[in-house]
């Protein structure tokens, strides 16, 4: 009587805040440069709570207004060749001239205290992880149209021209590889599409098999089935 009333049940959360039976997703989101990822993420990590996001290792130069650790973690290619020796990148891949990895170790720290965990890689890190992992939910944001990803390229002004012609050549074989993904999300209206990207992110997390531990807690306050005499 006059107890404390009981918390709700939060998803992937337990005592402490720490994991309670559920194991993190593994999200990997790609697109053509342009596409428009990082800006639908950003979008989804205001919006839904308890989306990590894995700072991939990166060769190239930071972009005007990109954090070191917070964007990429941007190291020399020694560094890089010294991490990927030691085993250290779930996948790593060349693009458009330079080294992407993403770090193991992290990743799998991550899921096994519960929290869901964004990968933003291309399309070759995708097929990478894909092989790597048991359990990955994929999606491809696709643009418009190719007129509307060669604006966007231009817009942003963070590629010098000879770059931004290979990123431009380069596209149309990475938009090719959409077939490979669990889902296509169109980002012709930002809005639209970030709703789309969270109802994944919702959706995957109650898939009965993610939730079995759930299910098995609550049906426990139930007690013993009665006796079939």
């Amino acid at each position: 009587m006059g107890g404390r009333p009981r918390q709700p049940l939060r998803h992937g959360a337990g005592p402490g805040g720490g994991a309670e039976g559920y194991r993190g997703i593994l999200f990997v989101i790609s697109s053509p440069s342009g596409g428009g990822k990082g800006t639908l993420i950003k979008r989804l990590r205001e919006t839904v709570p308890g989306v990590g996001y894995s700072v991939s290792w990166t060769t190239r130069a930071p972009r005007p207004g990109e954090v070191d650790g917070v964007n990429y973690r941007f190291v020399s290619e020694d560094e890089f060749a010294r991490k990927r020796q030691a085993n250290g990148f779930l996948e790593w891949a060349v693009v458009h001239g330079h080294l992407y990895g993403t770090v193991r170790a992290a990743v799998r720290q991550e899921m096994a205290r519960g929290r869901d965990i964004i990968l933003e890689i291309d399309v070759q890190g995708a097929r990478a992880v894909r092989k790597a992992m048991r359990s990955v939910v994929s999606v491809f944001i696709l643009p418009p149209s190719f007129e509307v990803l060669r604006e966007r390229l231009t817009a942003r002004m963070t590629e010098r021209a000879e770059e931004l012609e290979l990123r431009l050549a380069n596209a149309r074989g990475e938009v090719e590889q959409y077939r490979h993904f669990d889902y296509l999300i169109l980002n012709d209206e930002v809005g639209r599409a970030a709703s789309q990207l969270a109802s994944v992110v919702l959706a995957e997390r109650a898939r009965r098999k993610r939730q079995e531990w759930l299910a098995r807690r609550v049906l426990a306050s139930f007690g013993a089935p009665p006796r079939v005499e």
